[in-house]
């Protein structure tokens, strides 16, 4: 009976690993993945995804350390927000062997500061973040992050802002011409008043909204990203996407794979998928980003490829936000707290 019952055990265990084989449980950004990928990746795979969605790298790591690390097997986290939580403890790492399309990443995308010879994330997209402004309402100079933090009377009331600390509190040190990560009290001292005054002009902190108001016209100019801002513009909005000089923030997303994966094998397959150019370029087609995979341009839409979005002027200042040490991030999210009461 013992036997019998071992064995049924085993049995029942070695159908449950086959059934958890057969399915993919992704944590991505709103908006950011196209439903026929998906189904092409099942397609081809017979694994099924199931997929939830957050507003921002904070949202993310905040949902994680609540109690969800262990529920899914990929992310996609900005490149400071890999190295958060790779500090963190939170993503496993694989081997090169295991996901053979890594060669086809750009050579600029492959041994990045955020995670060195990727070994626990791929890239996904990479783009901009600035602001536009509708140029029915404001025809003056926009290259300039005083928009945002100084508006001419034409915009004031009328600005969304990201709801993403990170991004807002580096364009508005980029606009102070402070370092990100600063500890100095001073400059601190003035980045908490900037923002606070210039809250005063705005009407709405949106990330999941920011084309949408644009489009509807809502909202005249706006804190975007270059994706977001180009299918703005494809909806009929009016709008100029900004580089100013103070410089535009660079950033890529990547798809990382989290610690305690359940479908770990499954969580590989799709990054190797990803990988494959024709795929890559699907996503950017979608997303109207960039890809850091090779071979891609063969299989981009010509507005894409083409977009004044993702084709900064030369010469434009870019930078990445910065993952602060945690004596200094603590500094920085009480401005924001301040900031959003």
């Amino acid at each position: 009976m013992k036997t019998i019952l071992a064995t049924s055990l085993i049995a029942l265990a070695a159908a449950t690993a086959a059934q958890a084989e057969g399915e993919l449980k992704l944590y991505n950004w709103f908006e950011y993945m196209p439903q026929e990928l998906l189904d092409k990746f099942t397609e081809e795979t017979g694994i099924t995804v199931t997929m939830d969605t957050y507003d921002s790298n904070e949202a993310l790591l905040a949902s994680l350390k609540a109690g969800r690390l262990g529920s899914y097997d990929l992310t996609v986290p900005g490149d400071y927000m890999v190295k958060i939580l790779g500090d963190e403890g939170m993503l496993d790492t694989f081997t090169p062997e295991e996901v053979p399309n890594l060669s086809n990443i750009e050579d600029q995308w492959m041994d990045v500061p955020f995670d060195e010879g990727r070994k626990s994330s791929v890239p996904y997209q990479w783009g901009s973040t600035s602001f536009a402004v509708n140029r029915e309402v404001f025809d003056g100079d926009i290259q300039t992050t005083g928009i945002i933090f100084e508006p001419p009377e034409e915009l004031k009331g009328k600005i969304n802002v990201l709801d993403t600390a990170g991004e807002t509190l580096t364009l508005a040190s980029m606009h102070l011409g402070i370092p990100q990560c600063s500890s100095d009290r001073e400059q601190l001292k003035a980045l908490n008043a900037l923002v606070m005054e210039a809250k005063a002009d705005w009407a709405s902190f949106g990330s999941d909204v920011a084309k949408d108001v644009l489009v509807s016209g809502d909202a005249s100019a706006g804190m975007i990203w270059s994706g977001f801002a180009a299918k703005a513009r494809g909806e009929g909005a009016p709008i100029e996407y900004a580089f100013p000089k103070e410089g535009v923030i660079v950033w890529m997303d990547n798809l990382a794979l989290l610690k305690d994966a359940p479908n770990r094998d499954s969580a590989l397959a799709f990054m190797n998928f990803m990988l494959e150019p024709e795929n890559a370029a699907a996503l950017t087609n979608y997303a109207q980003y960039s890809a850091g995979v090779t071979g891609v341009a063969e299989f981009l839409d010509p507005e894409v490829a083409n977009s004044p979005e993702s084709n900064p002027p030369e010469g434009t200042d870019t930078v990445f936000v910065e993952a602060c040490p945690e004596e200094v991030q603590v500094l920085y999210d009480a401005i924001w707290t301040n900031l959003k009461k």
